[in-house]
């Protein structure tokens, strides 16, 4: 984990310092998925079977997930992990239901009425990875939102594992979220017939959730297409920021810098300290902490790649927030609400030492589903708004009309559209309104 002194660095260093790991930019594999997405398109199901056979190691029969092995899976999971999906699903219910929008209307001027008025999506694809772990909480950050918000048709697509299906825990999570349909596949293959429609899967208005490089290249790409479906947010590897100063735990600091790099070797964390000293004493807990993960291989090439930085001042550590524009962003500071008015760019933010980033990640209530490389500048995570549109309604009486006509014909001939002026003109000259 290189150390860069922030002071100490021209605007250069500073942008490199904070630059992310390659990921989304290879040309191969960029091809590699248009191959794909043009595959399923031509041969629907038949690509996707094809394709899950070369790279999950699984030949499917259907891709389909029967409703009775959801619920099966509900009824044989332990009760400790019922209870813990139960508790994590109400709090996520309770967050999102808070965010519900309320129609508005609103009289512009005498006669003139203008509303907005929501509607869902009418069919969301939700990806749920299942590859190197079973994102049980991905399920739930996707399909208790998508209920909340009223959309109809909730369709989740997630890998098989090495028996075929698949893992059974998020099957069950499916059950108890009330997903109205679940088909085993994963990768851009998955994506691709999200986006197209198959004999077996539908077209989706809008598609959602992390995944791999070649997820996160396989959205993108579709979206751009016309007659497309919109999605989420652009996504790269996961990523946390932790600001500590003197008065955190390094203990603490180092557990979540771990917590983030387990994810994924392309994952990256980077941690923020007050003094040299402070940023030792964090290393030393990683290097201690590391070695008693199980998945200590992924979270060592993270590691490898990630950054500490020392800044000893408030300006500089809000510069390296907002520029960097973390996915996640933990605060051990004293006082750190008083930071959080500067914070323009974060998906995400953990206050003090007792609100660890596991806690979003699974049953705060606030949503995981977050944008990462740098969207966040632009993005925000998933929130029930995410999956409702809006439509603006206006009704005029005579009245109104008159009102507004000679401000609307100026405009008109400003532009030089006088079929738009005539539509006006037409309505007051006639004898028949």
């Amino acid at each position: 984990m290189k150390t860069f002194i922030w002071e100490d660095m021209d605007q250069n260093s500073r942008h490199l310092a904070l630059a992310r790991p390659e990921g989304l930019s290879d040309s191969k594999k960029n091809d590699q998925v248009k191959s794909i997405l043009l595959e399923v398109k031509l041969n629907g199901d038949a690509a996707i079977k094809s394709f899950t056979s070369t790279y999950d190691k699984v030949d499917l029969k259907t891709l389909r997930v029967p409703e009775i092995e959801l619920k099966n899976a509900w009824l044989n999971l332990p009760q400790k992990e019922k209870d813990a999906i139960s508790i994590a699903k109400s709090n996520i219910q309770k967050f999102h239901l808070s965010q519900i929008p309320k129609d508005i209307e609103v009289e512009t001027m005498e006669g003139v009425f203008c509303k907005r008025e929501t509607r869902a999506i009418q069919t969301a694809g939700l990806y749920v990875p299942g590859g190197t772990a079973p994102l049980v909480s991905t399920l739930l950050m996707l399909a208790v939102p998508a209920k909340v918000a009223g959309v109809r048709r909730r369709v989740v697509v997630s890998p098989p594992g090495a028996n075929g299906k698949i893992h059974s825990s998020i099957l069950a999570a499916a059950y108890t979220c009330d997903v109205t349909d679940v088909f085993s596949c994963g990768g851009a293959q998955a994506i691709a017939g999200l986006s197209y429609g198959t004999e077996s899967l539908p077209k989706c208005d809008k598609i959602f959730g992390p995944g791999n490089v070649y997820v996160s290249l396989a959205k993108s790409l579709v979206a751009q297409e016309i007659g497309g479906p919109a999605i989420d947010m652009p996504a790269g590897p996961s990523e946390a920021m932790v600001v500590a100063n003197n008065e955190a735990s390094p203990e603490f600091v180092a557990a979540d810098l771990l917590s983030q790099a387990e994810h994924d070797v392309l994952a990256q964390v980077i941690c923020v300290s007050t003094c040299k000293n402070l940023s030792n004493k964090i290393k030393a807990e990683i290097v201690k902490q590391v070695e008693t993960l199980p998945r200590k291989d992924v979270a060592k090439a993270a590691i490898k790649k990630s950054r500490m930085i020392i800044a000893n001042s408030r300006e500089m550590i809000i510069d390296i927030i907002n520029s960097y524009s973390p996915e996640h962003l933990i605060l051990q500071l004293k006082n750190p609400e008083t930071l959080v008015p500067a914070i323009r760019n974060a998906g995400s933010i953990f206050l003090g030492p007792w609100s660890p980033e596991a806690v979003g990640d699974y049953a705060s209530g606030t949503n995981h589903t977050l944008p990462t490389n740098g969207a966040a500048k632009s993005y925000s995570g998933i929130t029930v708004e995410s999956f409702l549109k809006y439509i603006s309604i206006q009704k005029l009486s005579k009245k109104g009309l008159e009102l507004l006509a000679p401000t609307v014909t100026c405009l008109a001939e400003m532009e030089g559209l006088e079929a738009h002026k005539r539509s006006v003109s037409i309505r007051l000259e006639s004898k028949n309104g």
